[in-house]
C-alpha cells in the first residue's frame, strides 16, 4: 500500500510540474497581479458611472487574455501558434461585446453598450500585453483607456458648450 501512496505522490507532482523554478512562478505572478489590476482600474471607473461591464468583469477579461498568452508562450509555442491564440482571444471578446451590445439594444429603440465593448476590447489587449511580458506598454494603454473613459466626456461637452460634463468635472 505504502508503494501504491508513494506512486501517487509522484504523480500528483509530475501533474503540478508546470512552473520550474522561482524565477518562473515570479513570473507568472506577476504577470496575472499586472493584469487583474489594470483590468480593476479600468473596471473601477465603468463601475463607478454605473455601467454594466465592472471591476470584475474587467478584472477576469484581462486576467483571463493574460492566461490565455501566457501558458502557450511559457510552453514554447512559435510565434505563429501565439498568432492565432491572440486572434482566438480576440474574436472571444467580439462575443462577449456583442452581448453587452445586443442587450442595450432593447431599451429606448437605442445602440446601447458600444463603449462598454470598446472598454472590454481594450481591456483584453492590455491583458495580452501584460501576459507576453509587455507591461510597461499595458500600464500606459491602461492609462490613456481610463483618459478616454473619463476626461473625454468632458472634453466633448466642453466643446459642445453643454452646461456641466455627465457625472461634474473629470
Amino acid at each position: 500500500m505504502n508503494a501504491w501512496w508513494n506512486e501517487v505522490w509522484i504523480t500528483l507532482q509530475a501533474e503540478f510540474a508546470d512552473i520550474g523554478d522561482a524565477r518562473q512562478l515570479t513570473q507568472i505572478t506577476v504577470r496575472l497581479l499586472i493584469a487583474a489590476l489594470l483590468g480593476g482600474i479600468l473596471g473601477f471607473e465603468r463601475e463607478h458611472k454605473g455601467k454594466a461591464a465592472g471591476v470584475r468583469t474587467h478584472m477576469l477579461v484581462a486576467l483571463g487574455a493574460a492566461l490565455f498568452v501566457l501558458v502557450p508562450q511559457m510552453s514554447g509555442s512559435q510565434a505563429d501558434a501565439m498568432s492565432r491564440v491572440v486572434q482566438g482571444v480576440i474574436a472571444g471578446i467580439g462575443f462577449l461585446g456583442a452581448g453587452t451590445i445586443l442587450k442595450g439594444t432593447q431599451d429606448e429603440g437605442r445602440v446601447k453598450g458600444l463603449t462598454t465593448a470598446a472598454g472590454l476590447w481594450m481591456t483584453a489587449a492590455i491583458g495580452v500585453s501584460v501576459g507576453v511580458g509587455r507591461e510597461a506598454t499595458a500600464v500606459l494603454s491602461t492609462l490613456l483607456a481610463l483618459a478616454v473613459f473619463s476626461v473625454m466626456p468632458w472634453i466633448v461637452h466642453k466643446l459642445e458648450g453643454d452646461e456641466e460634463p455627465p457625472g461634474g468635472t473629470p
